[in-house]
């Protein structure tokens, strides 16, 4: 599941690493313009001197153009009303070009709807800033997001690439398998929970010769199960070391249920604690306990081996295209269809040395992915991409969400 650079960006002087460019930058907060209107009341004299010209009066103003009214569209969770492109905060700072890859590559699988706006984005010759910019806003029409009863707040979190060492086989400090789908997960529904396919034999049984790699820590295997995929560097029997990628291939048809959430009802962490390195450092105080902690979550992720040939490539998102580190997110499709452009207006997740206040994070992104825990019509994740931050950025993102969708104009 859950283009392009070799490492994540880690906050605003960072983001440049989400892009083939290697070169985001940081952006201010719009500002927004106060118009003050005086006005003086003084009594006249009851006629102008003789020597004073009297000033011809105004035409009268033209009448005020009626409001258009917005134009409202539900989907199966939520409703899109249209508004206008200087409604959307930040617009005017955001670079749109380094959106547009992630648009062209989503148009090789265009949504219902998109098959001419794609043709006319393939076709712009020479695209540059202003040329993107306006092929934007001369093609696509704004909606403002919301839930089908007009209520809630959004919220985006994060996910990442992780990359982790592995091992061909089995081996004193690799024990933990990656596994890939089993025969029979097609014919039964629901497959074997977390918990039960350490204890069941038939499990264990049907799994049997179809690991992938070893892994030394559970909680890595958690991970490349939460975000979908990763890189593994894998020692081959030989000695060799190799980059390959896991990549999703299908679970076991349980829902996804969050550690950090049922630490926090144990009252193990705090709300602001529950992010993943919070969730680590709990499992290294914890040992005993971290195989409680893994059957929370009865779902189970199957992966695929592919080569990694270009490491600069992204992993391919639910949409089957690959996923660009600061400009894809994963969506719920029955509230945004894949391959939706989407405005989005966040903040950065506060890591390390970060300033006192939250920057935003107001940009353009193509919903391209899903997940387990993206449901609902103001619920986002956003993919960081891999290597040096990515998986702090990733994993204490929590922040609040508006979000407009950018649909072909009727």
């Amino acid at each position: 599941m859950k283009t392009s650079s070799s490492n994540a960006p880690s906050a605003s002087s960072k983001m440049s690493h989400m892009l083939r460019t290697s070169s985001l930058k940081g952006r201010a907060l719009a500002v927004a313009a106060i118009l003050g209107v005086l006005a003086s009341c003084s009594m006249p004299p009851t006629s102008p001197p003789a020597e004073t010209p009297v000033a011809a009066l105004p035409e009268a103003a033209a009448p005020p153009k009626p409001p258009v009214a917005p134009v409202v569209r539900t989907t199966a969770k939520s409703r899109w009303i249209s508004v206008a492109w200087d409604e959307l905060p930040g617009w005017p700072q955001d670079t749109t070009i380094y959106a547009w890859p992630s648009l062209l590559k989503s148009c090789e699988r265009p949504a219902t709807g998109w098959a001419a706006a794609c043709e006319s984005a393939r076709s712009l010759r020479d695209p540059d800033e202003a040329r993107v910019r306006s092929w934007l806003q001369t093609h696509l029409q704004p909606f403002r997001v919301e839930p089908l009863d007009g209520a809630g707040e959004g919220l985006i979190t994060g996910y990442y690439e992780p990359l982790i060492a592995a091992s061909r086989t089995r081996r004193a400090g690799f024990q933990v398998p990656l596994h890939t789908a089993p025969a029979d997960l097609a014919k039964r529904k629901p497959w074997w929970t977390r918990a039960q396919i350490d204890a069941e034999p038939a499990a264990r049984a049907a799994l049997r010769g179809r690991e992938i790699a070893f892994v030394a820590d559970p909680l890595d295997a958690l991970v490349l199960q939460i975000q979908g995929s990763g890189r593994l560097r894998i020692t081959e029997p030989d000695g060799r070391t190799r980059l390959v990628r896991a990549a999703f291939a299908g679970h076991n048809d349980h829902p996804y249920r969050s550690i950090g959430r049922w630490l926090v009802e144990q009252g193990a962490l705090t709300l602001d604690q529950a992010s993943w390195p919070g969730i680590k450092a709990w499992a290294r105080a914890n040992p005993g306990r971290v195989r409680e902690l893994l059957n929370v979550n009865p779902r189970y992720v199957f992966f695929r081996e592919e080569p990694l040939a270009d490491p600069s490539a992204g992993p391919l998102g639910a949409q089957g295209v690959p996923l660009t580190p600061g400009r894809s997110i994963a969506v719920d499709k029955e509230s945004i269809p894949y391959g939706t452009p989407v405005w989005i207006d966040t903040t950065e997740p506060l890591v390390g040395a970060a300033p006192p206040r939250p920057r935003a994070l107001q940009r353009l992104v193509v919903a391209q992915d899903t997940g387990g825990a993206i449901t609902g019509p103001l619920r986002a994740d956003y993919f960081w991409g891999w290597g040096d931050g990515a998986e702090e950025f990733a994993g204490r993102m929590k922040q609040t969400l508006r979000m407009w969708v950018l649909i072909p104009r009727t």
